[in-house]
């Protein structure tokens, strides 16, 4: 049997094919209901399926979206991940997700195979090790924007948190509960990774207008050595008695080094965390949290790419940043 195609379809409905053509792209307010429902009920009849393909070469588009993400494991990234596969669903494309794993080379052969697919834009989480790469794109006018980090040198369209106002909103909950011995603990900050730096930087600055000391209560480690960076803290001549987790891979290190020291929450050591997490309602105690709006960035990142797309590669520049929530438990 010979391949039903749109004039088919659009023959057995007795519509134009560009009506048909309308419907495959979801253009309901060009028709009548009751036209779309006859649309509907001959392509199920003639068992239709769309040549993507053609449409692709036709539309000079595959409909496709790449998201090339840091590190997958951030409960973050994986918020991120469904808000922009949900916002392209409803205009027709489809995403691929990417996982660099933090590592620049990685990022830059999974970029390069996203390209060679000719997906029409890609949502980057940048390691930040990719500089040549990255001007290289912003030149050829490929629709890019980088979603939770900054590149300073470059002007490419960013959504991220107001990480120093998140950092600020933790500190300002832990003096206000009467703690002065404040540590804060991030992942590496190799490469100068933005949100980490940021975050130190909004936790001294927010101490220090308090007036309160910080000097030996700042650690950066990857995450196989949080727990000896915790240890370091806890032998202090003065440990601390509250700490800040930069992130949600922080925040697990750091509940699963007091439970295995056998260390009580908040009577040994408060916490607070920067990335709201599952468990943090039902963990016992609760844990308090500084929340991203993370549904918010997703559709911003996605509508500056599809804005770019749509404008044949003119791409917006500057950097959106959007505000954090602190929402309180009992681990203060």
């Amino acid at each position: 049997m010979k391949n039903v195609t749109i004039a088919d379809v659009a023959k057995h409905a007795n519509v134009s094919k560009s009506t048909v053509s309308q419907y495959l792209n979801k253009r309901y307010e060009y028709m009548s209901e009751k036209t779309r429902k006859k649309i509907e009920e001959t392509i199920e009849a003639l068992n239709y399926e769309p040549n993507i393909l053609a449409r692709s070469l036709k539309q000079k588009s595959t409909f496709t979206v790449g998201v090339v993400v840091a590190n997958i494991l951030h409960t973050f990234s994986t918020q991120i991940i469904r808000a922009i596969e949900n916002y392209y669903y409803k205009q027709g494309f489809q995403i691929i997700v990417c996982n660099a794993d933090d590592d620049p080379e990685k990022e830059k052969k999974y970029i390069e195979v996203l390209r060679a697919k000719q997906v029409d834009g890609i949502i980057i989480f940048p390691t930040g090790g990719n500089l040549d790469l990255y001007k290289r794109m912003k030149r050829d006018q490929f629709p890019i924007v980088f979603m939770d980090r900054m590149i300073e040198e470059l002007d490419i369209a960013t959504v991220m948190l107001d990480n120093q106002l998140a950092a600020k909103l933790a500190v300002d909950h832990f003096v206000e509960k009467g703690y002065k011995d404040i540590a804060i603990v991030t992942t590496s900050i190799i490469r100068s990774i933005s949100p980490r730096v940021e975050r130190i930087e909004g936790y001294k600055e927010t101490l220090e207008s308090y007036g309160i000391q910080y000097a030996d209560y700042i650690k950066t480690a990857d995450p196989e050595e949080i727990s000896a960076a915790l240890s370091e803290l806890f032998t202090l001549e003065k440990p601390p008695e509250a700490i800040l987790a930069g992130n949600d891979i922080v925040l697990n290190e750091i509940l699963k080094y007091l439970k295995n020291h056998s260390m009580s929450i908040p009577e040994d050591a408060a916490v607070i965390g920067i990335d709201e997490v599952p468990f943090a309602n039902f963990y016992t105690p609760e844990i308090t949290t500084v929340k991203q709006p993370a549904v918010e960035m997703a559709n911003l990142a996605a509508e500056l790419l599809f804005n770019q797309i749509n404008n044949a590669g003119k791409a917006e520049t500057g950097v959106y940043r959007l505000k954090p929530t602190l929402i309180p438990r009992n681990s203060c």
